[in-house]
C-alpha cells in the first residue's frame, strides 16, 4: 500500500512538471513583469531615493537630517504654496469624481447607443499636450481674443488679468485639468460599469428599483474600486501641479506668483537659487503627503482586498 500511494504521488508530481515545463505560466508572468520593474527602478525607484537623500543632506554631500525641511517649512512661501494646492486639489477631486461617474452613468444607460461617440469625443481632449490646452484656455480666457468674450465680460471680466485673478486660479485649473483629463477616466468608468452583470441590474429593475436607485445602491457601490483609484491618481497628479499656473504667470505679467504651487516652489529652489537640497525636500513633502494620502484612500476603501464569492 505504502509503495503504491509513493508511485501515485511520484507519477501526480510528474505529471505537474511535465505540464510546467510544456507552459511554464509563471515564468512567462515574471517575463511580462520584468520591463515594467527595470523602468520601475530606473525611473521611479532610484530618483526617489536619490532625491530623499538630497534631502537629508546638504551641498557637500554631509548628512543634515531633516535640516532642509525645517528651512523650506519656514520659508514664507510654503505655507501659502501648499494652501493654493490645497485649496485646488478640493476643488478639482470633489468635480472630478461627481461629473465623472455621473457622466459614465448616463453615457451607460439611456445615452448608451451613442455613448460610443461621446466616449471618444469626451477622450479627445486628453490627446492634446498639456502645454498647448493651458495656451488654448489662455486664449479662451482672454476676453479680448476670445470667442466667448461675451460671456466673460458678462460677469464684469474685460481683461485676462481679471479672469486669472488669485481667486479664481483654483476653479480656472480644475477646468483645465477636467478638460483634459475627465475623458480618460470616463472611458475606465464606462469599462467598470459594464462589468456589473445584467442579471443584476435587471433584477434590481423587477423588483421596482428606480434609475437613481439602481444607480446609488448598485452600480457605484460596485465601482468603488475604480473610484478609489481614480482618486489616488488624480491627488498625486493634481498635487504636482506646475505647468498651468507657470504659464498663467508669464501670461499675466507676474500677477501671480512663481511659487503659487508647491512644485514652482521646488523650481524657483532648484534653477533660481541654486538649492537642490531645499527642491529635494519639497518634493519628498509632497511624496509623503500623496503616500499619506493613498494609503487613507486604500485603507478606507479596501483597494487591494479580494472580493469574496
Amino acid at each position: 500500500m505504502t509503495t503504491h500511494l509513493a508511485t501515485e504521488r511520484s507519477g501526480r508530481l510528474g505529471r505537474r512538471g511535465g505540464r510546467s515545463a510544456r507552459n511554464p505560466v509563471g515564468r512567462a508572468g515574471y517575463v511580462f513583469v520584468s520591463g515594467y520593474v527595470l523602468l520601475l527602478l530606473a525611473f521611479g525607484v532610484l530618483p526617489t531615493g536619490y532625491a530623499v537623500w538630497l534631502a537629508l543632506s546638504n551641498s557637500r554631500n554631509q548628512l543634515v537630517g531633516i535640516g532642509n525641511f525645517t528651512r523650506t517649512f519656514t520659508d514664507y512661501r510654503f505655507g501659502p504654496a501648499f494652501l493654493h494646492i490645497g485649496l485646488y486639489l478640493v476643488v478639482w477631486l470633489a468635480s472630478l469624481m461627481i461629473l465623472v461617474v455621473l457622466l459614465s452613468l448616463m453615457l451607460h444607460g439611456r445615452m448608451r447607443r451613442a455613448s460610443t461617440s461621446l466616449r471618444f469625443l469626451f477622450y479627445l481632449p486628453g490627446a492634446l499636450a498639456g502645454v498647448a490646452s493651458v495656451l488654448l484656455f489662455l486664449i479662451l480666457l482672454d476676453p479680448a481674443a476670445s470667442p466667448v468674450g461675451w460671456l466673460l465680460e458678462s460677469f464684469g471680466w474685460n481683461t485676462l488679468a481679471q479672469v486669472t485673478a488669485p481667486g479664481h486660479l483654483p476653479v480656472l485649473f480644475t477646468v483645465i485639468a477636467f478638460w483634459t483629463g475627465a475623458g480618460g477616466w470616463i472611458v475606465v468608468m464606462y469599462g467598470a460599469l459594464n462589468s456589473i452583470p445584467d442579471e443584476i441590474l435587471e433584477a434590481a429593475r423587477i423588483d421596482g428599483a428606480s434609475t437613481l436607485q439602481i444607480a446609488l445602491r448598485i452600480q457605484i457601490p460596485m465601482i468603488t474600486k475604480w473610484i478609489a483609484y481614480m482618486l489616488i491618481l488624480a491627488f498625486a497628479a493634481g498635487a504636482q501641479l506646475f505647468v498651468e499656473p507657470q504659464l498663467v504667470s508669464l501670461a499675466s505679467w507676474g500677477m501671480i506668483p512663481d511659487s503659487w504651487s508647491p512644485n514652482q516652489l521646488s523650481y524657483q529652489y532648484a534653477f533660481q537659487a541654486g538649492d537642490f537640497n531645499g527642491a529635494a525636500a519639497l518634493s519628498v513633502d509632497l511624496l509623503i503627503l500623496g503616500l499619506a494620502c493613498a494609503a487613507l484612500v486604500v485603507f478606507r476603501t479596501g483597494l487591494f482586498s479580494k472580493d469574496e464569492g
